[in-house]
């Protein structure tokens, strides 16, 4: 799960705590939990963190390679402390001098000190000071503001407002120190009242390009300790933000080109063989280059087309001879792709049947009937789609597109949905090249957009460009919380960082969401496709399968599906940030949902907008969620024993209850006002029946450009 940090924990320098509980018992065996950080080490792993310990030899460059985070917890001669027996307390200076190369190289450090550090015997003090931070000799009491009446077991104060402390309010320093650091945040500090009054009890810094928290205390993540107050939060959240970020990843054909080299030789092989003369023609060209030839002909032949697809008289003659360039090239190209050879010559005969038919409507049922998607779901499988087909919120006409797409489908989500949540006909998807129909907002590829002489008897496969959604949720997202002065959480920080962990995101969360259209009380077609009413009941649908799914994620998490905790953010952002401000303002109803979500949660104080920043109330968000959830489900659940018109009043007073409608509204006036016709009711509706507020028109100015720049967007 390259997604996630990789944590070091040094137990090569007579630590006082070990993450392996079979040490602490050995070590410690009256009482192990004095000893052992192995449930903090397991926290980590549930987030999805690899975490090891460093048992032997130096701290130095090679064993600092490839880590995120070093944690030093607590090094003492074995006079003070039951320790893990391994190395001397002191750091070597080449030791020191790594240590502070990998933080300023972008490396986390997590240090966790003592009351009465000097006596210890180690050089933690000198570390520290490679990074500003020192520790003072002394121990804490505060009687006025003890756990248990223990003078010595002090309850910090919190002192930062941070998205650090998301989810924190206490913590407890049991016999702790003080620290110094000039320029850090201090996220705890003794009380007015303490001996010493008003000192730092923990602190994160930046330098270079990593991140150091220090704590002067070690026993607030022990195995006895960690269920304390809010430690949970606060362990995770530090080793979070101290982590590496992900750097700028790879895009496209490379990023994926190392994992799937094994198979695409063989695949090459197959292709070599399949090909036979076609094969010497080729020679060493790519499939990229081939790609490139495949779409410069369907480029040239598109404008030819008009809105149904067809071809008019006056250019008919040279649209066939590129429809039969076309055909070459699919050819050309086909051949690496053995497990689409029926598709792919599928695909050939309709484009000759279509020239030989003079180039009306286009119809590629046959070919259409052969591509199965859902039923090839191998990570990093590639497919060359080639179809006239128009793009869901993109280009609105049947051209002919070509797309090289590569199917997403890791272990661990085949796991998932073979355990339960399962959706056949999900493909997630991402783009490795497009004509230019995609070079739109569009980010699906459904069978039903395509030119066919009949609908199929029944569609089987739908498929998401995850690495589109997550690119322009990133980016509209940053550009939000940067307008917006949101000071975040750091996994969401990572989460926007990453866009190998947002595309993972995004997958997770359209497999919950999608398949939630058919699932739970509903009152109406889940898709409404063939329905014609208000559009407040798309945007209540759309949103009901969104708090559906941070519902499900928010149980997948406690399950141990560390990319569910990123799907709750995905969804809050994406529902907050994007959708309101993106689109048009006519029956906008995602755009509703998202109006929605805000109005509920800042008439509930979970968000607030003052002195122009947004702040999140980060550990109610998902009570918050979820009485939204209540409400909407209530409303399906009641609906069904209502009339339609009563079912779509219902639907409105709920919305309308948080989001202003339009002054001049019809559907506002109550039920008296409206025709009687059921199809004049639905043209009563404004074009903006639920326009934004003014929060959403200074947010909506200040991102469309940016929401714009995510046109054809590809990671």
């Amino acid at each position: 799960m390259g997604s996630f940090p990789r944590v070091l924990f040094d137990e090569a320098h007579s630590e006082s705590w070990t993450i392996r509980r079979e040490l602490a018992e050995s070590v410690n065996p009256a009482h192990p939990d004095d000893t052992s950080y192995a449930r903090a080490a397991g926290l980590l792993r549930h987030l999805g963190h690899t975490v090891t310990a460093h048992t032997t030899g130096p701290l130095g460059p090679g064993a600092l390679a490839d880590q995120d985070v070093l944690v030093i917890a607590h090094p003492s001669n074995d006079r003070w402390e039951r320790t893990t027996g391994q190395g001397s307390p002191v750091l070597a200076d080449a030791e020191l001098d790594a240590v502070e190369a990998f933080v300023a190289g972008g490396g986390g450090l997590v240090v966790l000190a003592e009351e009465e550090q000097d006596k210890y015997g180690n050089n933690v003090r000198e570390l520290l000071a490679r990074f500003g931070v020192d520790v003072r000799h002394t121990t804490v009491r505060d009687p006025r503001h003890a756990y248990r009446d223990v003078a010595t077991w002090v309850l910090g104060e919190r002192s930062s407002g941070s998205g650090l402390l998301a989810g924190v309010r206490t913590a407890c320093f049991y016999r702790a120190g003080t620290l110094a650091a000039e320029g850090a945040e201090v996220l705890f500090a003794t009380s007015a009242q303490a001996d010493p009054a008003g000192e730092p009890l923990a602190v994160a810094l930046r330098h270079g390009r990593g991140r150091v928290v220090v704590f002067a205390d070690s026993d607030l993540f022990g195995d006895d300790s960690i269920d304390d107050h809010d430690h949970r939060a606060l362990w995770q959240n530090v080793i979070t933000w101290a982590a590496r970020l992900p750097g700028d990843e790879r895009s496209g054909a490379a990023r994926h080109e190392a994992a799937v080299e094994a198979r695409g030789e063989a695949a090459d092989g197959v292709a070599a063989e399949a090909r036979g003369e076609a094969a010497g023609r080729a020679g060493a060209e790519t499939k990229a280059a081939l790609f490139a030839r495949l779409k410069e002909a369907v480029e040239e032949l598109r404008p030819l087309q008009v809105k149904d697809g067809s071809v008019p008289a006056e250019d008919k003659e040279r649209a066939k001879a590129l429809v039969e360039r076309v055909k070459e090239r699919v050819g050309e190209i086909s051949g690496y792709f053995p497990h689409d050879a029926a598709y792919l010559q599928a695909v050939q005969d309709d484009l000759g049947k279509w020239a030989a038919q003079d180039l009306g409507v286009p119809d590629f049922l046959d070919s259409l009937d052969l591509f199965h998607p859902d039923t090839q779901r191998e990570d990093g499988l590639e497919h060359v789609v080639v179809f006239p087909m128009y793009t869901q919120n993109g280009n609105p006409l049947r051209n002919l597109e070509a797309v090289w797409i590569r199917t997403i489908w890791p272990g661990w989500l085949a796991e998932l949905e073979a355990g339960g949540y399962d959706n056949p006909m999900f493909v997630p998807i991402a783009f490795e090249d497009f004509t230019s129909g995609y070079d739109t907002h569009s980010a699906v590829l459904f069978p039903e957009t395509v030119a066919v002489r009949q609908a199929p008897a029944r569609f089987t496969w739908g498929g998401i460009f995850a690495d589109r959604e997550a690119a322009r949720f990133r980016r509209v997202s940053s550009a939000a919380v940067e307008t917006l002065k949101l000071d975040l959480p750091p996994d969401a920080e990572r989460l926007l960082a990453s866009q190998r962990l947002a595309q993972d995101t995004f997958v997770l969360w359209d497999l919950v969401h999608d398949r939630t259209h058919s699932h739970g009380d509903l009152p109406f077609d889940p898709f409404m496709i063939k329905q014609r009413m208000p559009y407040w009941l798309y945007a209540l649908e759309e949103l009901r399968c969104d708090l559906t799914a941070f519902g499900e994620a928010v149980e997948l998490e406690r399950r141990g599906v560390p990319y569910a905790r990123y799907v709750q953010t995905a969804i809050l952002f994406d529902r907050l940030f994007r959708f309101p401000v993106t689109g048009e303002r006519v029956r906008n109803y995602d755009g509703l949902g998202g109006q929605l979500l805000f109005a509920y949660l800042h008439r509930n104080d979970v968000v607030r907008w003052t002195d122009n920043r947004l702040t999140v109330d980060w550990e109610r968000v998902a009570d918050g969620v979820a009485d939204l959830r209540g409400e909407v489900e209530k409303l399906y659940r009641d609906s069904i024993d209502r009339s339609k018109l009563a079912h779509w009043l219902a639907a409105y007073e709920l919305v309308s209850a948080y989001v202003a409608p339009h002054p001049g509204s019809t559907w506002a006036k109550g039920v008296e006002a409206l025709p009687e016709e059921q199809k004049a009711k639905v043209d009563a509706v404004l074009p903006d029946e639920f326009p934004l507020s003014m929060f959403y028109e200074a947010l909506r100015r200040k991102l469309t450009d940016v929401v714009e720049s995510t046109r054809g967007l590809r990671a």
